[in-house]
């Protein structure tokens, strides 16, 4: 019977894990090598071993209602899109309101994480601990590995000729802290993800020049999206999901390009992404079409050599001199208090059954809670796995035998695309919806449409045509919320409350109100062709 939990890490998948455990009356202890909660979101002026790193002006890439936990909105008065000071707020009213930080033991590192000689028969694992210069050893019951994915740089520096006899200053993107560095500087940033092209842009308002090097491209997208709304709760919807994945790939592909393209031509600026079939993470940057019309910034391809006081690009013979290099070149990830004979990483990715479980231990008690990568908020993402991964360890639900898991997990690693939807095809990537309603279903949690179609038909529309908010994720099953439905009928209250700080009376026209007519009709159709 599982009782005493080990959670590694107390940032916003930890968290999680801590109040998921409380829950179902589990005894969660939190090990968390810092001096504070948070993880990722917490700023600090110097970078942190083992801890992620952000600089300073670090947003939220998802909606406040796309990226809060199940059952704890945002408060109002926040904006859509949070500042890393204001989540790490949100995260310690969390901690708060739950009672969660009693759990925790800060300045504590995980040194070793070993299976009982008995494992085979009771699961049970050995934790040792460093604190104040002390080691001590604990035996528990499960353990839950929150230590993200962000943590070891990935700093390929043979890819660059030239990079050792460069004479001016270069670094990875982990260290970066604030664009005070930059001023009157020649910049380049190698690597067009959101890292990159975040500090590209904020490089290039005191920067003499600024290139930004990318191999191959990227959309970019605001996260200013159509009419105004936040761009993942027009985006992310269940309606929208189910009808991308009932289309081939190619022309799924083909709508998203054109969507892609009604704010900017990428091509023009030189930014399309090379593969428009695989899926890439998207680039969410408000300003980066507007600096690279007025020139200040400026995109290249690779590097093909760096010389002393310049870099030469591909393609183009010109030198051009550089004085700073950050190279925003992405994070590798591992698990130094694991022995590889229980998570092994290869090839960017670990044989985990649901991104979760060793596939291949005989008892489900160790789990790595948010090393996924789905286009959606990790916030619920990881809380939906923790509060799966405690049913499990209740035996509220199963898992296969290692041998059907092994199975399953080999299977995704070849990658085979199914030809329809949007091609997840990189390792760690997932379908968001998709893979939260799995979860779901396996604890009884998943909203059953149909039925809600019957007896709260208002909700039922709302949850299918609506954002796939995280509080879909609490209507029924283990850890049901009564605050869910009204939290989904209201998202968009709290989404407008925000930016409509001046009220401009508007006088409906007669041909919206014919609009509207029309479009309820089609709803109506729309309704009949899915429920029946």
């Amino acid at each position: 019977m599982v009782k005493r939990v080990a959670i590694v890490g107390a940032g916003v998948s930890g968290l999680a894990s801590i109040k998921c455990c409380l829950e179902e009356g589990l005894e969660p202890t939190c090990f968390e090598r810092s001096d504070d909660l948070g993880g990722l979101w917490r700023f600090t002026e110097h970078v942190e071993e083992g801890r992620a790193s952000l600089y300073k002006s670090v947003v939220s890439n998802s909606s406040r209602e796309m990226s809060c936990y199940s059952d704890f909105p945002f408060p109002e008065d926040y904006p859509n899109f949070v500042p890393n000071s204001l989540f790490l707020e949100y995260l310690k009213l969390y901690a708060s309101r739950f009672n969660l930080l009693k759990c925790i033991q800060f300045k504590t590192k995980v040194c070793s994480v070993t299976k009982r000689p008995d494992f085979a028969v009771s699961g049970q694992w050995e934790v040792v601990t460093h604190h104040d210069g002390k080691q001590s050893s604990a035996t528990f019951d499960a353990v839950m590995v929150c230590t993200g994915f962000l943590t070891n740089p990935h700093l390929p520096l043979d890819s660059f000729p030239g990079i050792k006899n460069f004479k001016g200053q270069y670094f990875h993107s982990r260290q970066y802290k604030h664009p005070d560095i930059f001023k009157d500087k020649r910049v380049l940033v190698v690597g067009m993800g959101n890292s990159g092209t975040d500090i590209a842009v904020e490089a290039s308002h005191l920067a003499k020049k600024v290139f930004l090097s990318t191999t191959g491209g990227a959309w970019v997208i605001s996260r200013v999206f159509d009419s105004g709304y936040p761009w993942d709760m027009i985006f992310m919807t269940r309606f929208q999901n189910m009808f991308r994945n009932l289309l081939p790939t190619p022309v799924v592909s083909w709508l998203i390009s054109k969507k892609m393209n009604s704010w900017f031509n990428h091509v023009n600026y030189g930014v399309a992404p090379e593969d428009k079939i695989q899926l890439r993470e998207p680039v969410l940057n408000d300003e980066l079409p507007g600096r690279i019309i007025t020139g200040k910034v400026l995109i290249k391809p690779s590097i093909k050599e760096v010389k002393e006081n310049s870099v030469v690009f591909k393609n183009t013979p010109k030198e051009e001199p550089i004085d700073i290099i950050i190279f925003a070149t992405g994070y590798t990830f591992a698990f130094p208090f694991l022995d590889e004979s229980v998570v092994k990483v290869e090839d960017g990715q670990a044989s985990l059954y649901k991104y979760i479980f060793p596939a291949h231990l005989p008892k489900p008690t160790l789990a790595v809670i948010g090393l996924i990568k789905p286009l959606g908020s990790m916030v619920p993402t990881g809380e939906t796995q923790a509060r799966w991964v405690v049913q499990v360890l209740k035996g509220a639900t199963t898992v296969p035998p290692p041998s059907v898991m092994m199975t399953e997990v080999n299977e995704r690693k070849k990658n085979k695309h199914n030809g329809f939807g949007l091609c997840y095809c990189k390792a760690l990537q997932s379908d968001y919806i998709t893979y939260i309603d799995d979860l779901l279903t396996s604890i009884k949690a998943k909203p059953d449409l149909r039925a809600m179609l019957l007896t709260d038909p208002r909700l039922a529309l709302s949850i299918f045509f609506g954002p796939c908010t995280p509080y879909h994720f609490r209507l029924t099953g283990p850890g049901k919320w009564e605050g869910a439905r009204n939290a989904i009928l209201t998202q968009w209250d709290r989404t407008l409350k925000v930016t409509k700080t001046r009220i401009v009376q508007e006088s409906p026209s007669s041909f919206e109100t014919l609009f509207k007519l029309f479009s309820f009709l089609a709803l109506l159709v729309a309704i009949f062709l899915v429920f029946l």
